[in-house]
């Protein structure tokens, strides 16, 4: 009799560890899904901007050094691998994204162009995707990282390497500011 109650713990225990184990793994891989759609969503924004930036470069040509700014961070976000750095490079261009729409109040003829008005639409759109895509992402990296740390499944995640993720943050108190634009003019 008591070697089927320890063959019944023991089962048990192991059924556990499995659903555990499981359950680690399907966070992880919910995870690196939510860090694909914010990729897939940055992707688009990289993909926009080069017809974004050539419809407004006949209007503004002395902004010449944020159109530099932008094709610069879109050669560094091809190099980049960590979420960390990803980050960081996506905080600089939705800077200097933003400083082109507020410096293009300036110019009416260029708010009047139907390709500008277009393209803006769609940058405007994508930001709103990889916003949600970010809040998506962390709060998957948040579930994750928490059943890393809780008992007992945190044993299971210490045996089998299971490692925390980063959070998608800004950076700096720069990217944390509201752009103020006025449309007054």
């Amino acid at each position: 009799m008591i070697g089927w109650i320890i063959c019944a713990i023991v089962v048990v225990i192991i059924i556990a560890v499995i659903a555990m184990y499981n359950g680690l793994v399907q966070a992880r891989i919910k995870v690196d899904n939510a860090w694909s759609q914010i990729d897939v969503q940055l992707q688009r924004r990289f993909d926009l901007i080069p017809n974004f930036v050539e419809t407004v470069k006949g209007y503004m040509a002395h902004e010449s050094e944020t159109f530099e700014k932008i094709a610069q961070l879109r050669t560094s976000w091809a190099n980049t691998e960590s979420v960390s750095e990803k980050a960081s490079l996506d905080n600089q261009l939705s800077s200097a994204l933003k400083t082109i729409m507020a410096v293009s109040e300036n110019y009416p003829d260029l708010k009047a162009n139907q390709n500008f008005s277009e393209l803006s639409e769609e940058l405007r759109n994508t930001e709103n995707k990889i916003s949600f895509s970010r809040q998506f992402y962390n709060d998957t990296v948040a579930m994750y990282n928490t059943k890393l740390e809780v008992f007992p499944s945190n044993l299971i995640a210490g045996m089998f390497n299971f490692k925390a993720r980063d959070l998608f943050e800004a950076e700096s108190e720069e990217a944390r500011k509201n752009v103020k634009v006025d449309f007054g003019k």
